[in-house]
């Protein structure tokens, strides 16, 4: 594997197998991250998500990300402003990411769902990477980006299920490091128009080193959370 797809995958998916669209049970979903903590891509494993109600049923050897400690969904500045340093906050309207900001705090920005709806537009996600950037707000993104590329796929994992366009993660986390491009590279479906090599990553005549992508990871982009770590 070239350096530069470690280090732009390297813990970045958090996995969420307790939420749609894989809904599956606590026991399932603690068998699987086991499993893929002592398989071969357990450095690209980030951590397990839970809901602050069932965080005590986790293995405590686990690393967790709890929704209602460490991510929160937001409505109003007020309730940002309570927030302790470093927390995920779920946003609707990018007007909020002032107080983020202020606050020290972080962005989560919702990248699909299960429904066709649910996914927002390459400039609503444009948009989102560049506001965050203006304001040196680290994000997160949560649901949808279950494949690399941007695609046409079933939105559920049940028979017959309705298709729709996702968005690939290698699309939104290379837009972050390539701004000035980034609805361009949010609508790539090809693969090889990305070359990833042990000094960098280029896309279409474009290059990110891999020190550029670190810095950009431990800085800007973290994670994302995905029902399905396979």
């Amino acid at each position: 594997m070239k350096k530069s797809l470690r280090v732009l995958l390297e813990g970045l998916i958090d996995y969420a197998g307790l939420f749609p669209p894989a809904a599956l049970s606590m026991q399932d979903a603690v068998r699987n991250y086991a499993r893929y903590r002592d398989g071969d891509y357990s450095w690209a494993l980030g951590k397990f998500i839970v809901p602050k109600e069932r965080a005590k049923e986790v293995p405590s050897e686990f690393p967790l990300s709890v929704i209602g400690v460490d991510e929160i969904k937001a409505t109003s500045e007020e309730e940002i402003a309570d927030l302790p340093q470093g927390t995920y906050v779920e946003i609707a309207d990018l007007r909020f990411l002032d107080a983020i900001a202020k606050h020290g705090l972080r962005a989560k920005f919702r990248t699909g769902g299960i429904t066709a709806d649910a996914f927002p537009a390459i400039g609503s996600i444009a948009e989102f990477l560049r506001a965050c950037k203006a304001r040196n707000v680290a994000f997160k993104a949560t649901a949808g980006l279950h494949h690399p590329l941007r695609c046409v796929k079933p939105l559920t994992y049940e028979p017959n299920a309705a298709t729709g366009t996702m968005h690939g993660f290698l699309n939104v986390f290379l837009a972050a490091a390539l701004l000035d491009h980034a609805e361009d590279v949010l609508a790539e479906r090809d693969a090889t128009a990305f070359a990833f090599e042990d000094d960098g990553v280029s896309w279409r005549g474009h290059r990110v080193s891999t020190e550029e992508l670190a810095e950009m990871r431990r800085t800007f982009a973290t994670s994302f959370g995905s029902c399905s770590f396979e």
